[in-house]
């Protein structure tokens, strides 16, 4: 391969255009690394190509949404499946809208940690076959890290910041000072934000209410919430009196499970018909859930400014994870960054979900900085579950910052 300096020094050797034109055309891509990211850690098969800059060269994404709503819910085995099933058509795919052959690839990132492991294990074996076969540098990738990082592939947003994470599958709040250097403040004790929505969703059966039926379970509870009275069913906050940063949910889809079973009484049905209050339900959900993250996201913040781990000029709040997409979510969480004065970047909603161009981002962030590159011949396990950084979750409870009383107004 010949490189810009290399052509120069060619065409001042041979003095002759007609010499020069018959040199072979370099792709437009030879002049940049490239790394193929490869993302299989729930329910969606994802793959992308993107050069050092961040440009989407090519992608693909197979979803599994369809299949989960029929059957009430992701089951592991049969995301298993269906990942093994597509996960080498959606890779060709994204290679060959890329115009990328595998022998041009700088690396190949992939998502080994943390989900679901059937999951994991389908992406792991088929990138350390295709980096074997093609002898290409290997990044395993933390998908929450992957999350944390995918802003800065569209802004120029430096370390270090808080993020906060929340999806189907976790959540969690920290401060990113580099690219796999975390501070976990807090994380969920029990189900994830996306996980309580999804349940909610399922018990009011929404896939049978008309507008509902090939949504998720969170985008269903946004949708029908838009035109629901969330004072109808005035919810308990969780961890109401805790001083940490840490979420819970269960409890609260507790007290929604509750409040249908009395509701289905009152109104003579039985479970799996359609309450008439169900828009009201909704709000009040989406309501508690974007409040309890509010709050402590806010706490995050308060301790972040006590102990100097956000830049005086320009702290940032990035958000991102499946449940970052809701609108009044991040309503909620705009009215805490603007009365503390930090800036809040959220990835589009297409980058939010998992998909396979955030894995590649951070395939490109952390072949930059030269860490964690493999050779393909390293054996590499996955891990269903795995911390983010250094957890830092007692000395925010240690330090009981109580927070101002803040009345979060939002509209629907």
């Amino acid at each position: 391969m010949m490189f810009p300096a290399q052509l120069k020094v060619l065409r001042k050797t041979l003095h002759c255009r007609n010499i020069v034109c018959c040199l072979p055309v370099l792709n437009k891509n030879s002049y940049s690394r490239l790394v193929l990211g490869i993302e299989t850690s729930c329910d969606d098969t994802g793959a992308a190509v993107l050069d050092e800059t961040g440009k989407i060269l090519g992608e693909s994404l197979h979803s599994q949404t369809e299949v989960h709503l029929r059957t009430g819910g992701i089951i592991p085995p049969v995301a298993q499946q269906l990942h093994r099933e597509n996960i080498e058509r959606v890779v060709q795919e994204a290679l060959g809208r890329s115009n990328v052959h595998p022998s041009q690839l700088s690396a190949v990132a992939t998502t080994v940690k943390p989900g679901m492991a059937l999951s994991l294990g389908i992406g792991l074996e088929f990138s350390q076959r295709f980096v074997r076969q093609h002898n290409k540098p290997f990044i395993p990738i933390h998908h929450m890290e992957a999350h944390a990082l995918t802003v800065r592939m569209l802004h120029p947003v430096a370390f270090p910041f808080l993020v906060l994470l929340v999806s189907g599958g976790h959540s969690l709040l920290a401060v990113a000072r580099g690219v796999d250097d975390f501070l976990l403040l807090g994380q969920s004790l029990d189900v994830a934000p996306g996980d309580a929505l999804d349940k909610v969703a399922r018990r009011l059966s929404l896939t049978k209410h008309p507008q509902c039926s090939t949504l998720s379970g969170g985008q269903a509870i946004e949708l029908l919430a838009k035109d629901g009275d969330r004072m109808k069913f005035p919810l308990t906050t969780p961890m109401g009196k805790s001083n940490d940063c840490c979420f819970s949910f269960s409890g609260l889809r507790n007290q929604i499970t509750m409040i249908i079973i009395k509701k289905e009484a009152e109104e003579g049905i039985e479970e799996g018909t359609l309450l008439s209050c169900v828009n009201d339900i909704a709000a009040a959900t989406q309501h508690t859930v974007a409040t309890h993250l509010a709050k402590r996201t806010h706490r995050a913040i308060l301790f972040c400014k006590a102990n100097n781990l956000l830049p005086s000029n320009n702290p940032t709040l990035v958000v991102s994870g499946g449940v970052a997409s809701n609108q009044y979510i991040r309503k909620a969480l705009s009215l805490i960054t603007e009365r503390e004065g930090l800036g809040m970047l959220c990835p589009p909603a297409k980058f939010c979900t998992d998909n396979g161009v955030m894995i590649a981002w951070n395939g490109v962030e952390r072949l930059r900085e030269g860490i964690g590159i493999l050779s393909p011949n390293v054996d590499v396990y996955y891990e269903p579950k795995a911390p983010l950084g250094v957890d830092m979750t007692e000395e925010v409870r240690a330090a009981g910052i109580k927070l101002p009383r803040v009345k979060l107004e939002i509209p629907s």
